[in-house]
């Protein structure tokens, strides 16, 4: 039986909001244990977000230039 999971954004360190530079995948994609999902971009680094958990995605909540902080929801499921 499958199950259903979120992923949200990991500690991202002293910011509270930073941009989504680019979105890696899309619904229907099966993703693997740390492959990246987005990458986000502070004033001093660019972040890969990897994923936290493998599976097919059901619904990506960022887009491109989102503003988004640590807790935020990155993939609303992962049938996994």
């Amino acid at each position: 039986m499958s199950q259903l999971i979120e992923i949200k954004v990991p500690d991202i360190g002293d910011f509270t909001e930073v941009p989504v530079i680019e979105v890696f995948v899309k619904p229907g994609d099966i993703i693997k244990v740390d492959d990246a999902l987005v990458t986000l971009e502070s004033d001093k680094a660019t972040m890969d977000v990897p994923a936290s958990a493998a599976g097919v995605v059901k619904e990506v909540l960022v887009k491109l230039g989102d503003k988004i902080g640590e807790g935020n929801d990155l993939l609303g499921d992962i049938k996994g």
